[in-house]
């Protein structure tokens, strides 16, 4: 793995075709929370065409239902919830201009090709550290489907948020890359 790489979010999209399988960065600026059942809804508006919560032009999602804020705290634990519960959803995202995923766990091929065709990036955040991934987050907003509770769609602000870079823009893989060097078929 590569040297760690500060990366905002406004500046993601510019700086995905330097970034490869197994790269280490620290994200910084707005992410979106989604998970299934607001993937669902999300769906349902494109479907309708109406207005999005938010602009999926060059966002990012993280597949995370964060716990309710202790006093003092923007947020309570937030870590990533299984990527793959969204693979249905992730290419026609990407197709409409989502920049990155964040989340736990392989993509399908489907998805991974919608990566490649997008120039998008899926990054890997360390799951069962939802505390700790707490501390990057500065702000927290919930802007659509309140009524999901954990679920419902919120802004954050991460400052200094690691992450590893999964998938890459060139199909590289990092599920792939660890399986073939520690010989696991």
């Amino acid at each position: 793995m590569s040297n760690t790489l500060k990366v905002n979010t406004s500046e993601l999209r510019k700086a995905i075709p330097s970034l490869k399988a197994g790269d280490k960065i620290l994200l910084s600026g707005i992410v979106y929370t989604s998970r299934d059942a607001a993937h669902k809804r999300i769906t349902t508006l494109l479907d309708e065409g109406r207005t999005l919560p938010f602009d999926l032009q060059d966002a990012i999602i993280y597949y995370a239902g964060p716990t309710p804020a202790p006093e003092d705290k923007p947020i309570g634990s937030c870590g990533p919830t299984t990527s793959s519960r969204m693979d249905k959803f992730a290419p026609r995202l990407l197709d409409l201009g989502l920049c990155a995923m964040i989340g736990k766990g392989e993509r399908n091929q489907t998805v991974r090709d919608a990566i490649v065709r997008n120039k998008a990036v899926y990054l890997c955040a360390i799951g069962g550290a939802g505390a700790l991934a707490s501390h990057c987050i500065t702000s927290c907003e919930v802007i659509a489907f309140e009524d999901l509770g954990c679920e419902s769609v919120k802004r954050l602000t991460f400052k200094d948020f690691p992450l590893i870079v999964a998938n890459d823009c060139f199909g590289g893989d990092i599920f792939s890359i660890g399986r073939k060097e520690y010989c696991i078929k």
